[in-house]
């Protein structure tokens, strides 16, 4: 049986720098640490939530383009206020709604799961491998010496964020660049994963009752996931 405390002592540890929310005081992340997930590869119920995901998204863009959505324009000024260039690294959010034309990607169960519950709620919304994270979560301004672990044509590549990017890290390296950019491929989750971390990023046009019911909307279809499901969840934002 997963054990909720320790799950609770990982969130509890979790930080966000000050620095971040010099840039973005309206930030917030609700963290989610969940254990005792069967896993697998992308099946029928995935199937189905990426569908119902596309069609969802493909209604909200009838009458405008992807960058005139509310949270999508506020997380293009976030990347703007340290140094990136939104149109050529966009959000995670935005890279996901831009896909629903011609269909978003299908990679294993838990990846799937989470893409098209970001897509539903438009919020941008990460998941890692919690067994390989070293230390807990903190999200800090890089001083750009820390490494960050990728692939490039297929190899793995060895990269490190530019000064003052917003960056994911643990205590072995970064696990996401650009904020909700780019993950590692170390914390990449995978057919084999069984706990996990997912971090909703919420910015001023999302308010805390938007933020939760796409984190509730997430819990309830990871329950399905196994019997033994165990899910601790910790809300961060400017004290």
């Amino acid at each position: 049986m997963p054990d909720l405390r320790t799950l609770q002592t990982f969130l509890a540890q979790a930080e966000i720098d000050e620095a971040v929310f010099a840039l973005r005081p309206d930030y917030r992340a609700l963290l989610l640490a969940v254990d005792g997930l069967e896993p697998g590869p992308s099946d029928a119920t995935t199937e189905r939530l990426l569908e119902q995901a596309e069609t969802a998204a493909r209604e909200a863009l009838i009458d405008r383009p992807v960058e005139d959505l509310p949270h999508v324009a506020a997380w293009r000024e976030a990347y703007r206020a340290f140094g990136a260039k939104p149109q050529r690294t966009r959000n995670s959010l935005e890279a996901l709604l831009r896909r629903t034309a011609t269909g978003l990607p299908r990679v294993n169960r838990l990846t799937d799961l989470y893409n098209a519950v970001s897509v539903l709620h438009q919020v941008p919304l990460g998941g890692e491998d919690l067994d390989r994270y070293a230390g807990s979560p903190r999200l800090v301004r890089a001083a750009g010496q820390e490494p960050f672990d990728t692939t490039a044509g297929g190899e793995p590549v060895l990269e490190r964020p530019d000064a003052g990017e917003v960056v994911w890290c643990d205590d072995a390296g970064v696990t996401c660049r650009r904020w909700n950019w780019r993950q590692a491929a170390r914390t990449q989750l995978t057919d084999g994963t069984t706990a996990a971390l997912f971090i909703l990023d919420g910015l001023g046009p999302l308010t805390d009752g938007a933020l939760t019911a796409a984190a509730d909307d997430l819990v309830g279809q990871l329950s399905r996931f196994g019997p033994d499901v165990q899910v601790a969840r910790r809300l961060l934002g400017r004290p």
